[in-house]
């Protein structure tokens, strides 16, 4: 996967498009009944959307880049 794709984290998209179509009077049904992933990653990936375990990789990095100024910063570490 090209470093530059977005991604997000799978059950978001999963979540939010189950709410939407609730709210519309739907009653979705994911797998039915077994482990969901497969039918959640199909989903995604007719959305368009590449699933990552992982989420949003920007998220992430500043996550790891915050950590780092903390770990520096209180434990003068590098």
């Amino acid at each position: 996967m090209d470093e530059d794709t977005e991604t997000y984290n799978p059950w978001s998209v999963v979540n939010l498009v189950f709410n939407h179509l609730a709210e519309q009077g739907l009653h979705p049904v994911l797998g039915g009944g077994g482990d969901p992933s497969a039918a959640a990653r199909q989903l995604l990936e007719a959305l368009g959307i590449e699933p990552a375990a992982e989420g949003n990789r920007q998220l992430m990095r500043d996550v790891r880049s915050h950590l780092e100024t903390l770990r520096t910063t209180v434990l003068g570490e590098r």
